[in-house]
């Protein structure tokens, strides 16, 4: 049993929670694997603004709770689209000609024992200061507007926060998460970064955040495929552009094949719907830096797990993590839990190559008793289950013993999701 300094609650919890299922897998690595198929939307990417500003104000709502209420009340900020605009692009500029709308819904507390949370500004606030933040081409009300459907939630929905005693799930979830990442997976993650770091964006001023890495391995034979936009009022014609291009797929290359190694046939791949001689046409141009301005809608819950990929034959679980309460949620929670959970056993617990959890919740039971929890491991040569099972029940007895402080770093912000 499990105890937090003196904590007599925690200890009650931790001792009726059931005892993690854990079994060795049948199956190679990931790595070893025949194929794998492994994708990264960057920073600029409609999906990966989606999740990323919706998770931000989720931060600011569960701040402003606790500010003015004491606790994070019942709220759901995870239904969020990205629509399109559109603009005028052409070599050496354009114009916008209508903005992206940012709809944001679901549910959210307005008002607790007379006290009034302002949820639609902290909302419309919170999304500007993303954007100047992360995406400063893009100016608030000009490029881009918000459209707030964040309405009240039911009264048993809402009772799930406001219980006296420890706060239970409000749904019924499935997540998963696993670790290591294989070096194909780590790859994808790692070129993303690269692209939208700045140190390359200081070298390569005319390029845009929209980043989307896609991977295909067969044995040691990998393409690597990237979409990145220039920016159109950098780039004055299209012999500029090819020109520009050759030399940003040449530091991507290097970058590549300095990260891979030689466990690698590496081919890298960039922007390979351009035409020369076809003009804007035959060109990746964008006047903001992102596909949203014209080109392609985003949504919560399309882009990366929450390991920060989307590795194809990997498990995945059934729930978006971004934009989801910190307090209650299981299908945050739990989704950010398992993977941390999967990387500590994997760092800790000496002899395992590949570790995966899964973790399933009961509406209604408490957060830190879970309905199930399975650990699958594949042992490295010499190590048997047997050895490293007291181990892993003892990272798993861990986590749950922290639930606590677990949420309420989630609440801070503290775990990535995207």
């Amino acid at each position: 049993m499990i105890s937090l300094s003196g904590d007599k609650r925690v200890d009650v919890l931790v001792s009726i929670m059931i005892e993690p299922l854990i079994i060795e897998s049948s199956r190679v690595t990931f790595a070893h694997e025949p194929m794998e198929i492994v994708e990264r939307k960057g920073l600029g990417h409609p999906d990966t603004i989606c999740d990323a500003v919706m998770e931000s104000v989720a931060v600011e709502l569960a701040q402003a709770y606790l500010k003015r209420c004491g606790r994070v009340l019942h709220f759901n900020a995870d239904k969020g689209m990205l629509v399109a605009g559109q603009v005028a692009c052409r070599f050496g500029g354009g114009s916008v000609l209508a903005p992206m709308r940012l709809v944001m819904g679901d549910r959210a507390t307005y008002e607790w024992k007379r006290t009034r949370i302002p949820v639609q500004a902290i909302a419309e606030r919170t999304v500007y200061t993303w954007f100047k933040r992360h995406l400063p081409r893009i100016k608030p009300l000009k490029d881009l507007e918000c459209q707030v459907e964040l309405k009240p939630a039911s009264e048993e929905l809402r009772s799930v926060a406001e219980r006296p005693r420890e706060i239970v799930a409000n749904d019924t979830s499935a997540t998963v998460g696993y670790a290591p990442l294989t070096p194909t997976e780590r790859l994808v993650f790692q070129v993303e970064q690269f692209l939208n770091s700045r140190s390359f964006k200081k070298e390569f001023p005319d390029t845009g955040e929209d980043v989307k890495v896609l991977a295909v391995r067969h044995g040691r034979d990998l393409n690597l495929t990237v979409a990145m936009p220039f920016l159109a009022p950098s780039i004055r014609s299209e012999s500029e552009y090819f020109k520009r291009k050759v030399l940003v797929e040449r530091a991507l290359t290097n970058f590549a094949v300095r990260k891979s190694g030689t466990g690698f046939s590496l081919h890298v791949f960039l922007n390979v719907l351009d035409r020369p001689g076809a003009g804007e046409a035959g060109a990746y141009l964008t006047l903001l830096g992102t596909s949203a301005e014209a080109g392609d809608s985003g949504e919560v819950g399309r882009g990366n797990r929450v390991c920060g990929i989307i590795s194809l034959r990997r498990p995945a679980s059934a729930e978006a993590a971004a934009g989801k309460n910190p307090m209650a949620h299981v299908g945050k929670i739990y989704n950010v839990l398992a993977q941390v959970l999967a990387e500590d056993i994997h760092k800790k617990v000496r002899g395992l190559l590949d570790v995966t959890v899964w973790i399933t919740s009961q509406i209604g039971h408490p957060i830190s008793s879970p309905q199930s929890i399975v650990v699958e491991v594949i042992p490295a040569s010499g190590t048997t289950l047997a050895a490293v099972r007291p181990q892993i029940q003892r990272e798993v007895r861990q986590a749950f013993a922290h639930m606590k402080s677990f949420c309420k770093a989630l609440t801070r912000g503290a775990y990535p999701v995207c």
